[in-house]
């Protein structure tokens, strides 16, 4: 049985005071209660106060982003060991907004799932195909060619460490979201490909997240589907309240 995995992106939201208040929300209306994993993922910022504040709850430390280097002239980036010093147990990687917004490609983002995975980090490595591509049937070509790329030259060790996050680009930010039964087969077909590459107990073992508009009315509908394993929520993840009911259908 794959344990539900909810991870709350709040992208660039959030100065100190308010990522401590939020935060301090979520770990008291979650008490002790560990059924599934929860991640939450802060500014940069913000993470070393955050993980002061979770590191005895049952909530774990993500980070947005990294580089691929160990060190040196990047102006603005950061490392996995400067991750890992604050406390973060996870990072996302390409995630839509990285790739469309800032360019990165399927190289740099495989680049960056082997650097965390050689510096202990857990990754969160996310797909989507976008609305033109979804209309012209392109979506599990699109999934596929993300996951082959990015996933070269990780063996099924490290694919231990890695949770595959689908996001329909469509669905991010913009209301609207898959519906369960849309979700579902493209989980379905990733699990498939997981199988196909490594082998049917990897695929297996593969937490699946969904990301993409999820919200306390449809989390439950969602997580239902049997290769649904979990979310990766943006907005609704804000307010402590719907975080909660979102990890609460979990």
């Amino acid at each position: 049985m794959r344990k539900k995995i909810i991870a709350g992106n709040w992208k660039m939201n959030n100065d100190l005071n308010e990522s401590q208040s939020l935060v301090s929300g979520i770990i008291s209306g979650l008490g002790s209660d560990d059924k599934c994993e929860v991640i939450v993922c802060p500014p940069f910022t913000s993470l070393n106060e955050v993980h002061s504040l979770v590191k005895d709850s049952p909530v774990k430390l993500g980070a947005q982003n990294m580089f691929f280097e160990e060190s040196g002239a990047y102006t603005g980036e950061i490392s996995a060991s400067m991750l890992k010093s604050v406390g973060c147990e996870y990072v996302i990687l390409g995630h839509s907004e990285r790739r469309t917004i800032f360019g990165e490609s399927d190289e740099w983002i495989n680049k960056k799932i082997k650097k965390a995975i050689e510096s202990g980090l857990k990754v969160i490595f996310c797909v989507g195909e976008t609305l033109a591509q979804r209309e012209e049937g392109e979506t599990d070509a699109v999934v596929k060619n993300q996951i082959i790329n990015g996933l070269q030259n990780v063996t099924s060790e490290n694919l231990k460490t890695i949770t595959i996050a689908y996001e329909p680009i469509w669905a991010i930010g913009t209301g609207k979201t898959a519906s369960p039964a849309q979700a579902q087969e493209v989980h379905a077909f990733i699990r498939n490909l997981i199988e196909e590459i490594y082998s049917k107990e990897s695929a297996e073992n593969l937490i699946i997240q969904y990301g993409g508009s999820v919200k306390p009315d449809n989390a439950a509908s969602l997580l239902s589907q049997p290769d649904i394993d979990g979310a990766l929520v943006g907005g609704a993840c804000l307010k402590p309240a719907s975080f909660l009911s979102i990890i609460a259908s979990a």
